[in-house]
């Protein structure tokens, strides 16, 4: 089964477990927190700092419409950034979870105001968009870690950008 999800229109990595033993072990590595994951995110702007945290809580938005947001009393939340490649207009972001809340990169990104490129859920700048011919979020889970179910031996994964969102990295970086 599936063990974790990703956004809809989030690519990259996800882990299914072949048994039923396996996906036990993988859900309970979740829970614990004990599975290293990373994604890369195109963002509008630069943020400032760099490098941070962004610790904030995330619950359903008040209007009720399928967002979530930065909300009192929402679920603790926790991500951490840091600036891989600036360009003119947009950042390049290397992002590690410490929680896993539905939309949380998405949606921590846009309360600081540096909403995911192409995200129009979540506030993107449709021009930017168009320019760099996205028609989703800039948001890829590009790494995976954790102890292999049949034996403990530690396991990691990469994965490569979608065709689309190396194609918007080389529209800027053509542009840099």
């Amino acid at each position: 089964g599936v063990v974790h999800r990703l956004d809809a229109n989030t690519t990259g990595l996800m882990v299914v477990a072949k048994s039923e033993h396996a996906y036990s072990v993988l859900k309970q590595a979740f829970r614990d927190r004990e599975v290293g994951k990373r994604y890369h995110a195109l963002v509008q702007g630069h943020p400032d700092p760099l490098r941070g945290t962004i610790d904030a809580p995330i619950d359903r938005h008040p209007a009720g419409d399928g967002r979530f947001a930065v909300v009192t009393g929402g679920r603790p939340s926790v991500t951490h950034y840091d600036t891989l490649e600036a360009f003119r207009g947009a950042s390049l972001e290397e992002i590690i979870l410490e929680t896993g809340r539905t939309h949380q990169i998405r949606v921590h990104m846009a309360a600081v105001r540096h909403p995911c490129a192409g995200d129009r859920l979540y506030g993107a700048d449709p021009v930017l968009a168009a320019h760099l011919r996205l028609t989703r979020q800039w948001l890829h889970a590009v790494r995976l870690g954790f102890a292999h179910p049949a034996g403990g031996r530690r396991v990691e994964f990469t994965s490569e950008y979608s065709p689309d969102l190396a194609d918007a990295l080389n529209i800027l970086r053509a542009e840099s």
